[in-house]
């Protein structure tokens, strides 16, 4: 079987990538090359940008492939040029959508591939809808061979998954943490969230590829543990050696106090809702889907790869100036009010 990954080195992709030169699969990596070294032996590239269509249809000329999987797919453009380019060529599109589609606010908390799309809140999940909406409209109409994926809150080892992070990632949370200073946590940190780790997320979408009962199809791919948001920053305390000091702030609050970090899109339409995913749909599919990594293992396996690779490490003042005038500018305010 012949695969071609688009990106393919990427959170949710690299996971793939291994996976499939495991089990024996041909697979070629169409993306820039900058993660080439980590890559498993027998890997195939085809260095380019995907944008470039005249220079990937020549890569590609004369070539099929059982599967194509789309990972960096963010508007409809770039799935209009894809069906330009793939159409014909390909057995089966597996397009990466999100589980941020699902309609916010949440109707039910229990999320099923039939929940609506829809997500005021969020340009992020509106374009990923309308790319799905364009693609199935091509399937309905043409024939083309897609499948739907939404991912959720997926993780791999160089990244600590959080709800409040600055535009550098995580690890100025880690390190304030492993200084005894608060750390933000959105709402009360009751609402239940679910995190997948990657390896795990690999299973499912493998099993979907090259399965024709997939074809036409949506399906989202995550762990069956729901934690609060309490319970994942515990546990990240837990692994790191150290007490956790929690500060709860309203998401509408983070969303205006921040509006350079997309709290509006990133809390309000996705993680400050509670959600628990049925995978009933995907593990008909795929039986060994299943949880093999719980968080608490997980999140132990990332902490060890991202205190020993310096270059995960990456600061980042200004977020971490501006949790300390959020946390002060509450304190101050409760002082004021309790004395009026």
């Amino acid at each position: 079987m012949k695969a071609l990954l688009i990106g393919g080195t990427g959170t949710i992709s690299m996971a793939i990538t291994r996976k499939l030169v495991r089990d024996g699969w041909e697979v070629y990596l169409l993306n820039r090359g900058t993660r080439k070294a980590e890559l498993p032996e027998g890997c195939r590239s085809i260095q380019t940008d995907i944008n470039d269509e005249e220079t990937v249809l020549r890569a590609i000329d004369g070539m099929y492939f059982d599967c194509v999987g789309e990972f960096i797919g963010f508007v409809p453009e770039q799935v209009q040029r894809d069906y330009r380019l793939f159409r014909g060529r390909t057995g089966q599109y597996l397009y990466i959508s999100s589980a941020s589609a699902y309609h916010k606010p949440v109707k039910d908390y229990r999320i099923t591939e039939g929940t609506a799309l829809a997500n005021p809140y969020w340009e992020y999940s509106r374009n990923k809808i309308a790319c799905e909406e364009y693609l199935m409209e091509r399937y309905r109409k043409d024939g083309f061979p897609v499948t739907i994926v939404r991912p959720s809150h997926t993780y791999d080892e160089r990244n600590v998954p959080l709800g409040v992070h600055g535009a550098k990632g995580a690890w100025q949370v880690i390190q304030r943490m492993r200084e005894g200073k608060p750390v933000l946590i959105q709402g009360d940190g009751t609402s239940l969230w679910t995190m997948t780790f990657n390896r795990d997320f690999a299973v499912g979408y493998t099993g979907l590829m090259g399965n024709r009962q997939a074809i036409g199809e949506a399906f989202h791919i995550t762990s069956d543990e729901s934690l609060t948001w309490n319970q994942i920053y515990e546990t990240i305390a837990d692994a790191l050696g150290v007490p956790l000091h929690a500060c709860h702030v309203s998401s509408e609050f983070l969303a205006a106090a921040g509006p350079q970090y997309d709290y509006t899109g990133s809390l309000i339409g996705d993680k400050s809702n509670t959600v628990v995913f049925d995978n009933s749909k995907i593990k008909a599919l795929v039986p060994q889907m299943t949880t093999m990594t719980p968080f608490h293992q997980g999140v132990r396996i990332t902490l060890d790869y991202v205190l020993s690779h310096p270059e995960c490490q990456t600061p980042d003042p200004d977020f971490d100036a501006w949790c300390d005038r959020v946390i002060a500018g509450l304190q101050n305010l409760a002082g004021q009010l309790a004395q009026s």
